[in-house]
């Protein structure tokens, strides 16, 4: 069965199911990393047999797959909100500030941390992260081309792409940021990034 599959004839509880697995996961990958949390502290974790989780998830790698499409797809959901709101412009640079605040979170910086190093050595964990991070970004690069549209910028796609890959650096390294300098303000620093993609989608050339 494939992650994405539920059981047939209860979709409810399998989904209950597979949310408890993938909350244990992420538990365990921020304690022990990813090599460190093997199944039995997993399924202990969960409060679920081998069997059953294998029954949802038949490798690491696929719990990994699923915690990075339920991370996706939250991000894809507030660009979608982001983008229907009043005011565009506004809704993006608080949803990002909301963005960010997530990123300077310990659990969330750890768990994203342990994923893109497993990314470095393992292949198949290497693909689950550059097609997600593909999927978000195409999405948000329609975003901001609207929004530069509206503003009456017209942009090539490569200077395009390298707005978007700027914003996707900043908002990446704060993380380690905040793991090197948790005394951080991080309210000024929040203000300040929202400053900072301001100028980037209504100014930069």
């Amino acid at each position: 069965m494939t992650p994405e599959q539920s059981v047939p004839g209860c979709g409810s509880r399998a989904d209950v199911r597979r949310e408890q697995i993938l909350a244990a996961a992420e538990a365990c990958f921020r304690t022990h990393g990813f090599h460190g949390a093997s199944m039995s502290k997993l399924c202990a974790q969960a409060g679920m047999s081998p069997g059953h989780v294998y029954h949802y998830f038949e490798s690491k790698e696929a719990i990994i797959e699923g915690i990075v499409r339920r991370k996706a797809d939250a991000i894809l959901a507030r660009v979608e909100a982001t983008r229907n709101a009043p005011n565009v412009l506004d809704a993006t640079l608080e949803r990002a500030g909301e963005g960010i605040a997530d990123k300077l979170d310990p659990d969330f910086a750890a768990l994203e941390l342990e994923i893109v190093s497993e990314a470095c050595r393992n292949p198949r964990v290497a693909r689950i992260v550059r097609d997600s991070d593909h999927e978000v970004l195409s999405n948000f690069t329609e975003l901001v081309l609207g929004l530069r549209r509206d503003l009456g910028h017209e942009d090539s796609k490569e200077t395009l792409d390298a707005l978007v890959d700027m914003i996707a650096i900043l908002f990446d390294g704060i993380t380690v940021r905040g793991i090197r300098h948790p005394e951080m303000d991080r309210e000024r620093v929040v203000a300040l990034f929202e400053k900072t993609l301001r100028f980037l989608i209504v100014e930069w050339r």
